[in-house]
């Protein structure tokens, strides 16, 4: 096991990398993607028509791996089935770390040729101890290194979540949506049919690796059941582990087995036995950035108590039944608080009473700040939910919406650092869709978690909370 930790890290953080492959037909997508990276990156093509090209991106091209001067550490393989076993051989004999197999045709075909060259691959892989991922996948990203699946992907300062998907459209969709919530990711890996290394190969990495503080992944089945909950129940009591599992439909396993070769679980036994790890579960992408919103950007709490603040007095109603639903509660405040908020709240046209309806009565930057420090020093609640409605705020700011929102994204940035309570904020755009993005987007680069209605912060909250709940009741 330390021996493949060993590889997979140097897989995951190389020094150097070829592309093996590329072409016209992917518009040079895997270079483009390299573009990037820190360390040396190689090309390997035969075919002359591409070559030129190849030489034009700025690339040294070479006919064949064994070719290329000095150690590989991770190689892209985008070649045609019938080339790869000699491809994946000239890599044992390169003492190359990693592969990632982009080329499909394998058991996700369900033929007999199909399964024979997975099997036959398969073998060489482990009879060399090469660490292969996929095939019928996007490899590695590791943000920092500038290691990439796709040119779009954004590179720079590493972030804190480690992504695990069977997906390759899933792991290049987090990293691009998550860089735009304030979600950056540590390194991401697309394994596809998971031939050699399978989701807990990975895991078990995720677990260990110290750039890593939250683990996400997308499932759509897994090999070895009783050694994917064992590292699971490990991971996760190392880290929050997140997981998202495809397939759970009779309509969507047919999709998986066709897409991945996947394995059927029951839906049912899958869901008690994740829950008995002590990962969180979600069921779609946006549940995903949800929950990773709050488990990153909100501070730890395992109460259900919530100060509950809102623009109008509808809003007041609809914030309440959406956070009651998923089991919060709001409390009242304690009589020095309400003492506090009528030195300076007029109930005429608002109510200070838990759920707040701030209406008019706040319009300032200043009073919406006053009021949050007022509800964060009760000890009758463990957590703040703040409303900004974009298009209330616009009109009632106008011609000041943009210092305003600015002034109160900064104070909002230094209440959450000094205070011990998790702040969540909800952003409703109403007609002010691009507005409201935008907003998220600056919330989230501050460390702010802002969800896009009452109802997906409500859920996202639920999550984590009970994930710290199960955590303090085993004493963790």
């Amino acid at each position: 096991m330390k021996d493949l930790m060993a590889k997979l890290d140097r897989a995951f953080n190389p020094r150097s990398v070829a592309v093996v492959g590329d072409s016209t037909k992917l518009d040079y997508m895997w270079l483009n993607a390299m573009r990037t990276f820190q360390g040396e990156v190689y090309s390997v093509q035969v075919n002359p028509k591409d070559i030129p090209h190849i030489q034009k991106l700025g690339f040294d091209n070479y006919h064949s791996l064994l070719d290329i001067p000095g150690p590989v550490d991770y190689v892209v393989l985008s070649v045609p089935r019938k080339v790869v076993p000699q491809i994946i051989s000239d890599c044992i004999q390169k003492g190359v770390a990693g592969v990632s197999l982009f080329t499909s045709g394998f058991a996700e075909t369900h033929t007999e040729d199909g399964l024979e060259y997975q099997q036959r691959l398969t073998a060489m892989a482990e009879g060399a101890g090469l660490v292969l991922i996929g095939p019928n996948c996007m490899g590695i990203y590791n943000r920092r290194l500038g290691l990439r699946q796709n040119p779009e992907q954004p590179v720079g300062e590493g972030g804190e979540v480690g992504f695990i998907s069977q997906s390759g459209t899933h792991a290049v969709l987090l990293s691009l949506a998550g860089a735009y919530h304030g979600i950056k990711l540590s390194k991401s890996v697309s394994y596809g049919n998971a031939i050699v290394l399978d989701s807990p190969d990975y895991l078990e990495y995720m677990a260990q690796d110290p750039e890593t503080r939250v683990i996400a992944m997308y499932i759509e089945g897994v090999k070895e059941g009783r050694r994917f909950f064992e590292v699971l129940r490990r991971a996760a009591r190392a880290k929050p582990v997140v997981v998202w599992k495809g397939g759970r439909t009779e309509d969507g396993f047919r999709a998986t087995s066709s897409h991945t070769a996947a394995l059927a679980q029951s839906p049912q036994v899958w869901h008690a036995l994740v829950k008995q790890c002590g990962a969180i579960q979600v069921d779609s992408f946006d549940s995903l950035l949800d929950t990773l919103k709050v488990l990153l950007h909100c501070k730890p709490t395992t109460g259900h108590n919530l100060a509950l603040v809102a623009m109008s007095g509808g809003q007041s109603v609809a914030i309440a039944d959406a956070f009651t639903e998923a089991g919060f509660r709001a409390p009242p405040l304690t009589e020095t608080s309400y003492r506090e908020l009528a030195s300076f709240f007029d109930i005429i046209g608002g109510s200070y009473q838990n759920p707040f309806d701030i209406a008019w009565n706040v319009p300032s930057v200043e009073g919406v700040m006053k009021l949050i420090g007022i509800v964060d020093r009760d000890e009758n609640i463990d957590g703040i939910v703040l409303e900004i409605g974009v298009f209330f705020l616009e009109r009632r700011w106008r011609e000041k919406w943009a210092d305003n929102i600015a002034g109160l994204i900064d104070a909002l940035a230094r209440f959450k650092a000094q205070s011990r309570k998790p702040l969540l904020v909800v952003v409703v755009p109403t007609n002010r869709e691009e507005a409201a993005l935008e907003l998220m987007a600056r919330l989230g680069d501050k460390g702010i978690p802002g969800l896009p209605s009452f109802e997906r912060g409500a859920v996202a909250l639920r999550r984590v909370v009970d994930y710290y709940r199960a955590r303090h009741a085993l004493g963790q």
